[in-house]
């Protein structure tokens, strides 16, 4: 998408805090990566304002990650339409990851980017997470639009792909059971998530030195933490000392120390094990 969109010195508008991958692919493709704001209130939210202030005339999309990673937060209806004529006015792509999608942790689904056809986007998935098979190396891309503009980028798109090797026909062949057995551990993960979070939430009960951070939907939650060194040497210390490994917010872009990103999917008794040794470490 980045090849698909940018020339070299282009930019793209890419959330803040995030999963830090986009910085290397920008780098990758000899693209600017500029930071846009979620800021937290009851909530994430994306900050309009910060996105204002940040486009230029080489500015050729904006990413959403939906859920995000780490702070599981979906991009909600108004904020959809507040995008979309955000990009109308400046000519921007949307390009949506959505790997984390169909974990939600709340009944309410939330739509889509795949069926957006306000302005031309581009909705990415994968096995990677909804099958939980990041070794198998199959993703893809939605694109959709205005007709004119989104089969301008499926040409452009298809010359691109012919660049590069064709997926393995062993793994095209096996794609439709893999895709299949989404159903079987999709499940198991999210009981498995919901497990842990329950967990979490029941030992800062009994405890005032630090709080979560609201979590919608993906398989990490954020701890807010009391800022007596960085993040990272908070991280290092509880390796070092309780055997816990955990995230620190830097890694995520977070906008100040004070903040670890735990993840949900390990298993209950470690993790329950492990968030009562974290707990411990904050308040001594």
């Amino acid at each position: 998408m980045f090849r698909l969109l940018c020339n070299a010195g282009d930019e793209l508008l890419v959330p803040k805090p995030s999963y830090p991958l986009f910085e290397f692919l920008a780098d990758l493709q000899d693209v600017r990566q500029v930071p846009y704001e979620l800021i937290y209130d009851h909530g994430w939210q994306m900050d309009f304002p910060s996105l204002e202030k940040m486009v230029t005339g080489r500015t050729r999309g904006v990413v959403v990650v939906h859920p995000n990673n780490p702070t599981g937060s979906y991009v909600q209806t108004a904020e959809g339409e507040m995008l979309n004529s955000f990009c109308r006015e400046h000519g921007l792509a949307v390009i949506a990851d959505e790997v984390f999608l169909d974990y939600r942790l709340e009944n309410t689904p939330h739509a889509t980017f795949a069926g957006n056809r306000d302005v031309l986007t581009f909705t990415l998935s994968g096995l990677s997470k909804i099958a939980a098979l990041p070794q198998m190396k199959v993703a893809w891309v939605v694109t959709t639009g205005p007709p004119e503009e989104s089969a301008e980028a499926m040409g452009r798109l298809e010359v691109i792909a012919d660049t590069y090797l064709s997926m393995n026909a062993p793994l095209q062949w096996a794609t439709p059971a893999l895709l299949a057995q989404r159903k079987t551990i999709q499940p198991q993960l999210v009981e498995r998530v919901k497990t842990n979070l329950a967990e979490l939430d029941r030992q800062l009960a009994a405890q005032k030195v630090c709080q979560r951070l609201s979590v919608e939907g993906g398989w990490y939650a954020v701890l807010r933490v009391p800022v007596t060194r960085s993040d990272e040497e908070l991280a290092i210390e509880l390796v070092r000392e309780k055997f816990v490994l955990v995230h620190p917010g830097h890694f995520y872009d977070f906008p100040s120390d004070g903040y670890l990103v735990l993840s949900l999917i390990t298993l209950p008794q470690d993790f329950a094990q492990g968030l009562s040794a974290l707990l411990d470490k904050l308040s001594s």
